[in-house]
């Protein structure tokens, strides 16, 4: 079947600013995906950041707000362990381990990511054994790698084995370009993320695990009689911080991921390639206070709300109405609210029968040439096959138009 293009104009429904914007819907062969993929730079002219790779987004509506470099790949030194985190917390949700699980130091776990290792750590005593509770709040507050070790080993038998989990998990949960070699971050040729990556990561560990998140907000822990503070530096800012993590390596610099809530709404940060822990503070600092100021949201359909129609191929009916499963708004540049367009993209003509409510397209908006935002889109009622003169007629209007859209494609 070739791929269908079509182009309707419509507007879209008044929202609170009464702003009449094009819709255009095509079907231009790109199968629904939610994901970051492009760069807000409409306000790159009022805003920029020393980081070399940057991406921030408003979590409720999942407005990107900026964006800079971030699906290049970086090593992502201690941010791997939001990677181990999120495995552990599955595990803890899924019944397969429990927070007073005890797990055994092992050698490997106290020489290499131990006291003699001179890296971060919770200071566990060689053979001594650890709650998985408490080898959490080690990971998190303290950072520390003989805590990830020793989940590793305590979950899969083998940090290697970890890793192999924390890939297939990865891609489980969205994660299209990440690759883990081991549960701390420590230098690995072939460990390397995204930031786009570290924000799908960092979002559906707080949606996903809120009563394990609050960890990440905790100022202190206390293990082996030897306190520290939590090293997010957001924590101590006065801007709604409340997790993530920071990383440092060589080649990328220092790195931090950052959510924070403000007015209601949560924003999520990724920033690396920065020159010292005192700038990635700083360039984290100015990123979310510029996120609260520079935009107002604006309410572009309501749930269940009909977004426009995809044509059907050899049904009761040439086309279905699609729709969004939520309310869709967005967060828009105050300066820049009035370059709003959007388009849905669909596989087509659908060919019936076609189910209620199946997932066929995405609805992508922009603001000026920047995408902001990707919302799947659903059939808003079923359509069975036609009888076989209506088949017939479609089949014989496909084969006469279809080199024509293709032409235009």
């Amino acid at each position: 079947m070739p791929l269908s293009f079509a182009m309707m104009a419509i507007d879209f429904p008044h929202h609170r600013n009464s702003l009449k914007l094009p819709f255009r819907m095509l079907a231009a062969g790109i199968v629904a995906v939610f994901a970051f993929s492009a760069a807000a730079h409409a306000q790159e002219t009022l805003f920029d950041t020393k980081a070399k790779q940057a991406l921030m987004l408003e979590d409720q509506t999942g407005s990107i707000l900026y964006a800079k470099a971030p699906d290049t790949l970086i090593e992502p030194a201690a941010l791997a362990k939001l990677m181990t985190m999120e495995l552990v917390f599955h595990q803890l949700k899924t019944g397969k381990i429990a927070m007073d699980t005890q797990y055994v130091v092992s050698e490997n776990a106290w020489r290499t990511g131990g006291a003699p290792s001179g890296g971060s750590t919770m200071f566990a005593k060689l053979k001594s054994s650890i709650s998985v509770g408490d080898l959490v709040q080690g990971v998190i507050v303290q950072s520390a790698n003989d805590g990830c070790i020793i989940l590793a080993e305590g979950i899969a038998g083998s940090e290697s084995n970890f890793a192999t989990m924390m890939n297939e998990r990865a891609k489980e949960i969205g994660l299209t370009s990440s690759t883990f070699r081991n549960s701390t971050g420590l230098p690995d040729p072939q460990q390397k993320v995204s930031l786009t990556d570290l924000v799908t990561l960092a979002r559906y560990i707080k949606h996903e695990y809120p009563e394990y998140y609050r960890t990440y907000a905790q100022e202190s822990f206390t293990w082996n009689n030897i306190f520290q503070r939590n090293r997010n530096p957001l924590l101590r800012l006065d801007i709604g911080a409340d997790g993530m993590g920071t990383g440092y390596t060589e080649q990328s610099g220092y790195g931090l991921v950052g959510s924070a809530e403000h007015n209601g709404r949560r924003y999520i940060v990724a920033l690396s390639g920065l020159a010292s822990d005192k700038e990635r503070a700083e360039e984290a600092k100015k990123v979310f206070e510029w996120a609260y100021n520079a935009f107002e949201e604006i309410s572009i359909f309501a749930e269940g709300e009909t977004v426009g129609e995809a044509s059907v191929f050899g049904g009761v009916k040439s086309a279905v109405a699609l729709k969004a499963h939520e309310k869709i708004s967005l967060l828009v540049p105050t300066a820049n609210k009035d370059r709003l367009k959007a388009h849905v993209e669909y596989r087509g003509p659908l060919i019936a029968p076609l189910k209620a409510d199946e997932q066929v397209g995405t609805l992508k908006i922009w603001i000026g040439d920047a995408l902001a935002q990707e919302t799947p889109v659903y059939t808003a009622e079923a359509v069975e096959s036609g009888d076989l003169q209506k088949r017939s007629l479609d089949a014989v209007l496909e084969l006469t138009t279809g080199w024509m859209r293709r032409l235009k494609l």
